[in-house]
């Protein structure tokens, strides 16, 4: 089975007033098509820098990483915000969606972005959203929607240009843990029915449990601890 993405000898450094704040150093790491990984870890050990260098939000002091066999770190702004765009879904903890807009706008932003016509993005939008079961409030603006329901417009968001990859970061942190069940769910309905390959970071080991694989992140290090 071939990667989708691999982090080849990742290292992750910040700069302080006295020295330098090193977060890992030397991580390989490498998602399979079609995996469902968890990586858990207690906050501050450096989950989200690995998820955000994974997502090209952010790159690593050294090392090198590839998404589809493309080297990422090659890429200047312009090319890596469209690779974010086209090929990576991100559901966060707090949702990140736009208060103003509707759900669907929300939903259809990605789309116009990649240059979808308004009418076009719409559509589409909504068809995600009742993949979410959300298209009876596709109207409705954010602050009027729960916690749950917020969290599945951000799923539809992330996944409306039809990502391969999907990088949750803590998606059901901001969630009681009934909730946060039907979020995993969903996220893992998700995954199978678009052929997905997914990264989520938890602390929380039930989260873990609906994953293929689990990871531990712990000293500057990933140990596998588990696997379906």
């Amino acid at each position: 089975m071939s990667s989708i993405i691999k982090a080849e000898k990742i290292s992750k450094e910040y700069p302080l007033p006295k020295g330098i704040l090193r977060v890992f150093e030397g991580l390989n790491f490498e998602l399979e098509r079609g995996d469902f990984v968890a990586i858990m870890g207690v906050s501050g050990v450096g989950k989200t820098t690995l998820l955000n260098l994974l997502g090209a939000l952010d790159k690593p002091t050294r090392g090198k990483i590839f998404l589809d066999g493309e080297d990422i770190l090659s890429k200047d702004e312009k090319a890596l915000a469209e690779i974010r765009n086209r090929k990576i879904g991100f559901v966060f903890q707090f949702y990140h969606l736009l208060p103003e807009f509707t759900a669907l706008e929300n939903v259809s932003f990605p789309l116009m972005i990649g240059g979808v016509e308004r009418k076009e993005a719409e559509k589409k939008a909504l068809e995600v959203l009742s993949e979410v079961s959300l298209e009876e409030k596709a109207h409705i603006r954010p602050a009027k929607l729960s916690g749950g329901e917020q969290q599945r417009v951000a799923i539809a968001r992330a996944l409306v240009n039809e990502p391969r990859l999907l990088l949750a970061d803590e998606p059901t942190g901001n969630l009681d843990w009934k909730t946060g069940q039907m979020i995993l769910d969903l996220i893992q309905e998700l995954h199978k029915k678009r052929d997905l390959s997914s990264v989520v970071v938890t602390h929380n080991e039930k989260v873990a449990r609906f994953c293929h694989k689990v990871y531990l992140m712990e000293s500057g290090d990933l140990k596998l601890l588990s696997s379906l």
